[in-house]
Order: C-alpha cells, then sequence, then structure tokens
C-alpha cells in the first residue's frame, strides 16, 4: 500500500484524489489546502457567485462529505511550507506528513499590481479565490465606477459581470487590442463590440502610470496623461505558476514545475499537474491554463501513480461566459497563419489554420462548429477551408468524410 499526498486542493487536486479512489487505491490519502473550504469550481467565482446567483455550497466540487466517505483526509486552512525529499515528508504548518508518493497540484497565482504605483491601496482587487470575489462583492454596486486593468479573459468577464450590475466600467489594455496574447483580430473585434454594446468604455494600447488615494483607491491616472475616478480597481493581467514549493525542494522548474509526458517531475516520488505544470507537447513544453486539462492532467497521474505508465496527450478545449454570449475553444492557435470565418452577427466562428492544417476554432454562440471544430482537431484531419466558409455547407458530413 502506497501513502500518497497531494498539495493544492483545487480543481486538479480534487480530481486526482477522487481518481485514485475510483481505480481502487486502497492506500492513505491525504489532500492539503489553504483555502478553509472544500475544493470548489473557480469559473463561477466572477460571474454568478458574484452575482448572487449561486450559493457557496453550489461551488463545491464535490459534496463535503465525499472526502470523509471515501477515506481521504482533507485538511483545509493548511500551508505546505516544505518539502523533506530525502525523508520523504510534507512539512506543514507545524507538523510533519510522510508521504510514499507526493503530487504537487498548487494551481497559479495572479499577477498583481506593483505597490509603488498603487497596487496595494484599498479596494485594488485580483480575481483567484473565494475571499477574492467575497471582498469585493460589496462594491459591485449599481452607479459605481470600476477600472479593469487587462483585456484577457478574466478582465473581460469581470467587465461583463460589473456592467450587468449597472456599474461605470473602464478597461484598459496595455497591447495593441484586447486578447492580443490569445486571439486572433477577428475574435478581439468580436468582442470589443460587445463590450461597447454594454457600455464598457474600452480603451487599448492604454497602460496604468499610478493607482491615486490615500488608503483606498480612488482614482487612476492613465499612461496617456487622462486621469478617471474610480471606486474599485480589478486586475487581470495574468497568472503565473505556483512553484515556491517546488523551487524551494529543488525541483526542475521550465515555466512551471516541469514534468515528463507522464506527469513526474525530476524527483521520481513526485508528480505534478493543472496550471502548475508544464508538459512536453508536439515537440515543444507547454503550459495549460484550464479546467479542462487540470482535470485531464490530473486524472493522468493519478493512473501513472498507480503503475500505468501513460503519456498525458491534452485534447485543449475552453471556454468564457460573457453576457449572453457563449465563447468555445478548441485547439491551440499558436504558430496560426490564417483565419476562416463561418458565419457573422452575433453567432460567428473563426477557424485557425496553418497552411492546410486546422490548429484552433473560436466559436461564439455556435455550439455546431465548435462540436465539428474540436472533433476534427481531435481527429488530425484538416478541411477545406472553403467548405468552412460556406454558411450554407452542412459541417457535420465533415466527420466522416
Amino acid at each position: 500500500m502506497s501513502n500518497i499526498v497531494v498539495v493544492g486542493a483545487g480543481q486538479a487536486g480534487s480530481s486526482l484524489v477522487a481518481k485514485l479512489r475510483n481505480l481502487g487505491h486502497d492506500g492513505a490519502i491525504t489532500l492539503i489546502g489553504e483555502e478553509p473550504v472544500p475544493p470548489y469550481q473557480r469559473p463561477p467565482l466572477s460571474k454568478k457567485y458574484l452575482l448572487g446567483e449561486i450559493d457557496l455550497e453550489r461551488l463545491y466540487l464535490r459534496p463535503e462529505s465525499f472526502y470523509a466517505d471515501n477515506d481521504i483526509t482533507l485538511l483545509t486552512s493548511h500551508t505546505a511550507v516544505s518539502l523533506d525529499r530525502a525523508g520523504k515528508q510534507v512539512i506543514v504548518n507545524d507538523r510533519a506528513i510522510p508521504y510514499d508518493q507526493l503530487a504537487l497540484t498548487t494551481g497559479s497565482v495572479p499577477r498583481a499590481l506593483p505597490a509603488a504605483i498603487g497596487g496595494t491601496l484599498g479596494g485594488v482587487h485580483t480575481v483567484r479565490t473565494l475571499a477574492d470575489v467575497d471582498a469585493m462583492a460589496p462594491a459591485f454596486v449599481e452607479g459605481g465606477r470600476v477600472l479593469i486593468v487587462g483585456g484577457g479573459y478574466i478582465g473581460l468577464e469581470a467587465a461583463a459581470v460589473a456592467a450587468l450590475r449597472g456599474m461605470k466600467v473602464t478597461l484598459i489594455e496595455m497591447a495593441e487590442r484586447i486578447l492580443q496574447r490569445v486571439a486572433a483580430p477577428e475574435t478581439s473585434d468580436y468582442f470589443r463590440a460587445l463590450h461597447r454594446g454594454h457600455g464598457v468604455d474600452i480603451r487599448e494600447h492604454i497602460g496604468l502610470q499610478h493607482l491615486n488615494g490615500d488608503g483606498d483607491v480612488t482614482g487612476a491616472t492613465l499612461s496617456d496623461g487622462s486621469e478617471i475616478q474610480v471606486d474599485l480597481v480589478i486586475v487581470g493581467i495574468g497568472i503565473t505558476p505556483a512553484t515556491a514549493l517546488a523551487d524551494l525542494a529543488g525541483l526542475e522548474l521550465a515555466n512551471g514545475i516541469r514534468v515528463d509526458a507522464r506527469g513526474r517531475t525530476s524527483d521520481a516520488s513526485i508528480w505534478s499537474a493543472g496550471d502548475c505544470a508544464s508538459f512536453p507537447y508536439k515537440g515543444n513544453r507547454i503550459r495549460l491554463e484550464s479546467v479542462q486539462n487540470a482535470i485531464d492532467q490530473a486524472e493522468c497521474v493519478a493512473e501513472n501513480m498507480l503503475g500505468a505508465e501513460k503519456d498525458y496527450v491534452p485534447l485543449p478545449w475552453f471556454w468564457s461566459d460573457q453576457y449572453d454570449t457563449k465563447l468555445q475553444i478548441a485547439g491551440l492557435n499558436t504558430g496560426y497563419d490564417r483565419i476562416v470565418t463561418r458565419g457573422g452577427g452575433d453567432a460567428v466562428s473563426f477557424w485557425y489554420f496553418r497552411g492546410d492544417t486546422l490548429l484552433a476554432v473560436d466559436a461564439m454562440n455556435d455550439a455546431r462548429a465548435y462540436m465539428v471544430g474540436k472533433r476534427l482537431i481531435e481527429m488530425g484531419k484538416s478541411p477545406d477551408p472553403a467548405r468552412i466558409a460556406d454558411t450554407d455547407a452542412d459541417l457535420k458530413p465533415l466527420l466522416r468524410g
């Protein structure tokens, strides 16, 4: 019997321990989390939870009783401060927890604004944890003035919720366009128009010079010299893998905790999965920040901890909900040189090609395009771009061709 300890009680950690029991592991399992609540869903935090449409218990990934019922020791409000690799122990709070195998599912941490430009003023928030959202919720009131720093999906989702609350929303993005790092100009254009249609003031190629206020934020000076008054600032400028514990223990890092194709770190007894792990993929090393990757990679690691010797081959997909628009993304668009557009208006999809090879699809309110695109990518098939662009052509036969 193997004693397994998992550090990090998010989506990956919860999925990993559940999979271990499902596969029949009958040794001890301990799941360690810093937050005072059981593992919960993060995507609804800044949307339905912030809007008051779902309560805390509905956020839980599994009922609180699941862990005891499955003989999983869940340690909430516990921080792993170091690893004793030679003695195979995790040092947690004031005690040591022994392991035969250890998994690090420590996730990621949001980038914060420097204190020198006002990042530590009251009313300045990041969106990552339940505590983050609970802290900002009282300021989400009709007529409130909010500045969103960052035009990625986190920033845009926060802007949508604030606009639905009747707030005055200003969003700034240092790059030339919103979503520049992750999406084609066509997708940026779609969401820019969507947000402006809901009254959001989007300012691109504009950075933050500094936040103003004495104790609490009251305003902001932007890089173009303009000043705005604000009651609340939400920072969505990206996340970084949570690697401090791994680094302290001397594990190899590479834009995250470096693992092999099976999820094993540079220490044969230690594994990693989720946002914090970088892994080999098609000749490169990548790190995926998504719920689906956290689940799939964690479950693969659980199998390998029990001896499966199975490579993790991701099938990337993502989503974002903004107003009444559902964006679904299949594949990875890295290296694309051509965009093919299908449809128009509210329901449209953008298909990323490199040469004749289909890489990815962004589908807005078009579940069929997303489903077909996802399956084609999984099957390694690349359709005729002219067929994609023809809105009169049915896509489903492409899956049989």
